[in-house]
Parts: structure tokens; C-alpha cells; sequence
């Protein structure tokens, strides 16, 4: 069966048994190419409570169902490859986060949503990479405990000096892998380009780069930028959609930055699943509850 074969036969069988299909967009071409909807995480989530259809297949890692299966506790949500974790997300157990924070009494847990439900059960509000100096600003504690990424918390205590964030050992392997001399070598490989990077990145490469936000955010800035030439500081798969999005510019990546766990799926998880069925992502109803309060704060804030 050729690709081409395969993309059609997923877009009969998910018709068929009414499921949406959702990518991150770290995912490959050909997996995009079939979903009803590419995006970041939460992105994906909010669709997953919006689609009309009864049953959501997420292609990404387990964190994302589980977040989706949260925001739309009364679908069946699948996993496109069920072993698909995210070691950033798995760092801290909540038992870590209880015995911090009872370190700084009135403080309040900021949980980044690439976590575990267990953790977002643990967390005052959940905040993604756009929405995490937003909302920690409009918190009236001044303590935070900011989990798990330092590299993004330190980022947001750059923009919120009125706080004072606190943190334990946790970040995204793939962003804090990169170098500052990587990225000045790209900057130097490539002079007329503008430097996007992911605040999950290291201080020191943050610090070389014309723009820092979200996946999403360095995919607008692209799409309104009149620049022609772009290093991308994030996963690959971002320079690969936007070159297919705008073939006319050029887009450069840093070595390095290929997230294998989200590249565990691929085409044939997706025909595999829809085809021959797969085991729905289940969480207890307390947890549902708990860790959907954190979010609703976080859609309470902005």
C-alpha cells in the first residue's frame, strides 16, 4: 500500500467510524496530511471538546489524550501509538510537588500543561507556553511554584519580576539540548535569517533570538513576517510544515532537535488504529475533575 493508498483508506475509515483525527504539529507530513486539525497541544485539546464526532484520535503523546480526554470526558479518545510518552511531562510525581509546596506557604502551583493529569490535579492553574506570563501575572500570590520546565519558568520570571517563582528539576530534553554555540553558528551559517526559538530552550539561546514563543506562535510570526529567510529553534517538523506552507522562503534548522517520542507515530499507527480498533484513554472520574479545575482556571484567566 502506498502512502498515498494508506491517506485515502484513513480518510474513509474515519468517516466511517466517526472519529476526528488530531496532530501535534511536531508530527511528520504524511500523519498532518490526514488529521482534521494540526496544532499545539492544547489546541488540539479545545478541538477535541469542539468536534462533532464521538471518538478522538490523538496523534501525539500520552499527556495530550489525557488532556483531551479532560476537556471531553464523555468521548473515546485514543492514543495513535499507545507507548508514546513525553519525559518532560513524566519528570515529577505529585508527591514532589506537595512536599515543595510546602515550602513557601500561600504560594501558588503552576502547572505547564505538557504534564501529567496527576500533576495538573496537583496545580492551582495549568498555563501553556503563550498563555504562562499572561496568567502568572494575574495570579495574586507572589510565590509560584512553576512546574516543570525551568527553562520556560525562567523565561516567565524574566517578564514577571513581581513574582518570585520557584522551582524543581524538570525540562523539555529535546529544547534545553541546544547549545548557545549551536545557535550562534547558525546565525553566523545563516546571517539574513531571523532567529525563532521555543522559551522551552536554554537562557543563553533565548537570549541570540529575534523572536521567542510558542509552536504556534513562531508558525504567525512566519505567516506576517516579509522576512524570506528564518532558523527555526524548535522541533523539525515546524520548518518542515512551514516550508511546505511557503515554499518561496527558506527555513533552517539546529541539529539536534527531533522529539523522538512524538515521532513514535506515524502513518500506519493512525491506519492501525482506525482499521483494527485500539484501547481508549481512561482516567478516573475524581481525576477528570481535578486536574479539569486547573485548567478551567487557566480558560478563566486568558
Amino acid at each position: 500500500m502506498t502512502i498515498r493508498e494508506m491517506q485515502a483508506e484513513i480518510a474513509e475509515l474515519k468517516r466511517e467510524k466517526d472519529v476526528c483525527i488530531l496532530a501535534h504539529t511536531y508530527q511528520s507530513r504524511d500523519v498532518a496530511e490526514v488529521a482534521d486539525f494540526v496544532g499545539d497541544s492544547f489546541q488540539l485539546s479545545l478541538k477535541a471538546r469542539e468536534a462533532p464526532q464521538g471518538s478522538v484520535l490523538m496523534c501525539g503523546v500520552r499527556f495530550m489524550a489525557e488532556t483531551a480526554k479532560i476537556l471531553a470526558p464523555r468521548k473515546r479518545v485514543y492514543l495513535a501509538e499507545e507507548g508514546a510518552g513525553c519525559p518532560m511531562a513524566e519528570q515529577l510525581t505529585p508527591g514532589q510537588v506537595r512536599a515543595e509546596r510546602e515550602k513557601y506557604p500561600g504560594c501558588a502551583v503552576v502547572a505547564y500543561v505538557n504534564t501529567t493529569a496527576e500533576l495538573k490535579a496537583e496545580a492551582d492553574v495549568c498555563v501553556t507556553s503563550s498563555s504562562a506570563v499572561s496568567v502568572v501575572k494575574k495570579l495574586s500570590a507572589e510565590d509560584i511554584l512553576f512546574i516543570p520546565d525551568v527553562n520556560l519558568g525562567r523565561y516567565v520570571q524574566e517578564r514577571c519580576p513581581e513574582k518570585r517563582l520557584h522551582f524543581l528539576s524538570g525540562c523539555c530534553p529535546v529544547h534545553a539540548a541546544v547549545t548557545a554555540a549551536e545557535a550562534a553558528e547558525a546565525k553566523a551559517a545563516h546571517p539574513g535569517a531571523e532567529f525563532l526559538v521555543h522559551p522551552e530552550c536554554r537562557a543563553e539561546v533565548t537570549a541570540l533570538a529575534d523572536f521567542v514563543g510558542s509552536t504556534a506562535e513562531i508558525m504567525d510570526y512566519v505567516r506576517r513576517s516579509d522576512g524570506r529567510e528564518f532558523v527555526i529553534g524548535t522541533e523539525i517538523a515546524v520548518a518542515e510544515h512551514l516550508g511546505f506552507a511557503f515554499p518561496e522562503r527558506r527555513f533552517y534548522t539546529l541539529p539536534g532537535l527531533i522529539c523522538r517520542d512524538m515521532k513514535r507515530t506515524a502513518l500506519p499507527s493512525v491506519y492501525r488504529v482506525l482499521k483494527w480498533g485500539g484501547k481508549p484513554v481512561e482516567l478516573p472520574r475524581e481525576l477528570i475533575a481535578a486536574a479539569g479545575t486547573s485548567i478551567a482556571k487557566m480558560l478563566e484567566l486568558g
